[in-house]
Order: structure tokens, then sequence, then C-alpha cells
């Protein structure tokens, strides 16, 4: 069983992950902000948790926004349980409006946390992995880098694209240390997170009100388009369930991708297509190598 840290548990597809890798026997460090402050309660649910079904769950104050949090929270992991097996990259902040409405200060804080919150947590983890000699990455990204995604949610989409690269070049830069790299791509779950409900707004609202004669109606109704896309029966549960899948496979076995995405944006069919370019040119220029055992499936 691994020792697991998942940032931006507290809600949303990072508590649900951490609840079940718990139950699938893991320990469980659920990284989030504020467990003495607004996410106490979640704080106390993976204790209760921890209690009530004989979990190996804790939460951890991590502030992916902060590199001496994202230290301290690993140097504690590595103190207490003498290792770190898997990081699991969750935590995200969604903003929904006009691309020109938002501030470039506003489009740097949404990198900031999407993009610069990985580099921070893995510039904690990442020498404890190497030393080890193993460990796992895995990056929770978003279908909206390559498939069919609406507009108006412009920053996060770019940033989420933004991740999606970097995870790219970490596993090539990670598999001779033993370090296996997966992206889980999740489709636009509308229900059973936080995501739209806690999404931030422009801050130049004058310009964002330019927008209401044209778009004004399509905007209120793009959640509810996305809704009508997605299966009655899909379940964010189903985002858990895959990353604890994978989590619990031997080294060198995991998928490079892999989609949760019911709602079908095409986004699994234009990443087969590039992951597979991507192989071809590795080998092209003889570091093929440095491909994950699964990069082009």
């Amino acid at each position: 069983m691994a020792v697991v840290l998942v940032t931006g548990a507290s809600s949303g597809f990072g508590r649900l992950t951490a609840q079940t890798l718990a139950r699938a026997g893991h320990t469980v460090i659920a990284g989030m902000r504020a467990t003495t402050g607004r996410n106490a309660p979640a704080a106390a649910e993976c204790d209760e948790l921890a209690a009530a079904e004989n979990l190996a769950i804790s939460a951890a104050e991590l502030d992916v926004q902060s590199s001496s949090s994202a230290e301290a929270a690993v140097i504690g992991i590595v103190r207490r349980h003498h290792r770190l097996d898997v990081v699991v990259h969750n935590a995200g902040h969604m903003v929904l409006g006009p691309a020109e409405a938002f501030t470039p200060e506003q489009l740097a804080g949404v990198y900031d946390v999407n993009v610069l919150g990985t580099q921070r947590v893995n510039r904690a983890a990442l020498p404890v992995m190497r030393d080890q000699g193993s460990g796992l990455l895995l990056w929770v990204g978003s279908s909206s880098t390559r498939g069919g995604h609406p507009p108006f949610l412009a920053p996060y989409f770019a940033a989420k694209a933004a991740m999606d690269a970097l995870a790219e070049s970490y596993a090539a830069e990670l598999i001779r240390f033993g370090i296996d790299t997966t992206i889980v791509v999740p489709g636009a779950f509308t229900s059973g997170t936080n995501h739209f409900l806690h999404a931030g707004r422009p801050e130049d609202q004058e310009r964002e009100a330019a927008y209401e004669e044209n778009y004004g109606r399509l905007r209120a109704e793009i959640d509810q388009r996305l809704a009508a896309l997605i299966p009655p029966d899909a379940d964010v549960q189903s985002v858990a369930d895959e990353i604890t899948r994978v989590v619990g496979l031997p080294a060198g076995e995991r998928p490079f991708r892999t989609h949760v995405d019911p709602s079908r944006d095409g986004s699994e069919v234009v990443s087969a297509v590039a992951d597979r370019v991507r192989s071809e040119f590795y080998h092209r220029i003889g570091i093929e190598d440095l491909l994950s055992p699964n990069a082009a499936l």
C-alpha cells in the first residue's frame, strides 16, 4: 500500500479521491488550506472517517500557492511515514466570464494555483521520490485541454493546458529515476463538485457588461448545456475510482493518460493522436527510453 498526498482535498474530486484511496488500504494525507479555519470541518471529517472505519487518512495543511507550505507538508509526511509514494495533483480553481474582462493579475492567479502549485509541490516531493528510486505523479487534468470546450472559461482552460504540457515533460525527465506519470482526464462534471459553484468572476465588471447583450443568455446557460451532455448515471465518484485503480497498479504498468469523460467531448480521440505523435517523435530522435511504457495507448 502507498503513502499518498492528495492536494486540494477539502472538496470535490480531491475529497472523494482521498476517501476512496484510504478505503482501498492506502495511507492518505489530504492536503488542504486553512485546516484550522474555513476547512476545519473538512479536516475533522478526515479524523472522523479514520476513527469510524479504521482508515489511515489524515488532513495536512497545504497551500499550493506557498513553497514553504508545500515543503513543510512533505517534511511532515516523511517524518511520520518515512516515505512518499504518490502525489495526486488535484488542487485547482475555475473561473467563469469573458476572457477580456479578467485582469492579467487574475489570469496569473489562476495559473498560480493550477500550474505553479504543482511545481511547488513537485519541488518539495521529488527529492524524496528520487532518493527512493520510485514514485508516481498523478495529474488531474481536464478534457478541456483537447476536447470541444465551450467559451467563457478561458483562464481555467489555458491553465489546465499548461499543466498538461508540464506533466508530459516531467514524465520524460523522471522515468530514469523510476518515477511514473499518469494524467487522469475528467470530463465536464457539472454536479458532485464545487467547480461551478465556487468559480471566480472577472474583476473588470465594465468589460464583462459589454458582453451581456450579445452573450448574456448563452453565458447563463453554459453549465446547463454542459449538463445536458452528461448521462444521468454519471457520477464524480468514477474519477476517484479511476485514480485509485491507477495508484494500485504495479509500477511501470500504469497508463500514461486515462479519461473519465461521460460527456464524450472528443478529448480522448485527440489525446490518442497527440500521444502517438509524441511517441513517434521520441523514437525519431532516439530518446524512446524516456517514454512511459503505455505512452501511446
